[in-house]
């Protein structure tokens, strides 16, 4: 073999060097582009000082985020809630978890409360292929409920009128209100919640101590929206009859109270268009009186006392 002489062996040396500097060059580069590739924001886009709600570009056909919510009680994906299901709605007493036993529809849902009901109801009644819906407020403070201290005042205006120790949310205030919620969302995965039922979201009709608008209240139901159904919970959008339109993209199913007593049952068909039942309750009249309009509309309707134990009188279905 032929030897390299010294010059050359400098040559290829320095050549080496040169070399080498350049990857280290590129590396630093590539890590660089890298990072600023991915944007980290904070959940589900809230930003320091703003409410920022992530737009949804994954939408299905049928315009709901999630085609399966939630699981049984043999880990198998639950399906969504559509019209024609058979519900019971109660928030106060001992859950009687056997009001749906006798009905043949196979679609079952129960809306009951998210701190209140035990986990070993909900699986009891999860056991029977019942769909289970946790409520919680998140328009107003309760001053009952476990995690009322991390309401401070600031975020607290008027009292709610016929219902003591509750008081408006100020919902522009995300950064404070947001980790609430969340923690009340993740605690409806931990109880095996296959959904949730939050109240009082329409309180920019209402006098809440804040001058809250339409915008503030959709961009706050938004928020709600995605942080439900990141954690594969079903939503349902509770009364805001007004916003129905805004917000049917982002709501898996609607619940309604008299919106017969009011006139203002119209808008709903906008989720029976995409297959999303749409649930209600009538607090006085008949049956006869709304159960024929709401039963044509493809709604599952109720007559139930205003306390929302377990009576129920359904208008189909059991």
């Amino acid at each position: 073999m032929k030897k390299i002489s010294r010059k050359h062996r400098n040559i290829f040396n320095m050549l080496a060097v040169a070399l080498f500097a350049i990857l280290g060059v590129l590396t630093i580069i590539i890590t660089k582009a890298a990072a600023n590739s991915v944007a980290i924001e904070p959940e589900n886009g809230i930003k320091t000082g703003q409410l920022s709600v992530i737009s949804d570009t994954t939408q299905t056909a049928s315009n709901s985020k999630y085609v399966k919510f939630g699981s049984d009680s043999t880990g198998n994906s639950v399906e969504p809630l559509t019209p024609g299901t058979s519900w019971q709605w109660q928030l106060q007493g001992n859950i009687d978890t056997t009001v749906l036993d006798s009905t043949s529809n196979p679609k079952k849902m129960y809306d009951i409360d998210l701190f209140d009901v035990p986990i070993s109801t909900i699986a009891n009644l999860k056991a029977k292929g019942i769909v289970v819906v946790c409520y919680f407020s998140a328009g107003s403070s309760e001053n009952w409920r476990e995690d009322f201290n991390q309401f401070p005042a600031s975020v607290q205006g008027n009292p709610l009128d016929g219902w003591a120790g509750e008081k408006w949310l100020d919902i522009r205030q995300v950064n404070t209100l947001g980790p609430i919620m969340a923690a009340r969302m993740d605690l409806a995965v931990t109880k095996g919640c296959d959904g949730v039922e939050p109240d009082n979201v329409d309180g920019y009709t209402n006098n809440t101590g804040f001058p809250l608008n339409g915008g503030h209240q959709i961009a706050y139901l938004k928020y709600l929206s995605d942080l439900a159904q990141t954690r594969n919970l079903s939503i349902g959008l509770k009364n805001n009859v007004d916003q129905i339109a805004d917000l049917v993209n982002d709501f898996d199913w609607a619940l309604n109270e008299s919106c017969n007593k009011y006139n203002e049952c119209g808008n709903y068909s906008l989720f029976i268009d995409q297959n999303k039942a749409v649930f209600g309750v009538e607090y006085s009249g008949s049956t006869s009186s709304f159960c024929p309009a709401m039963n044509n509309a493809n709604y599952d309707w109720l007559l139930k006392n205003r306390s929302l134990g377990v009576e129920r009188t359904a208008c189909r279905n059991g």
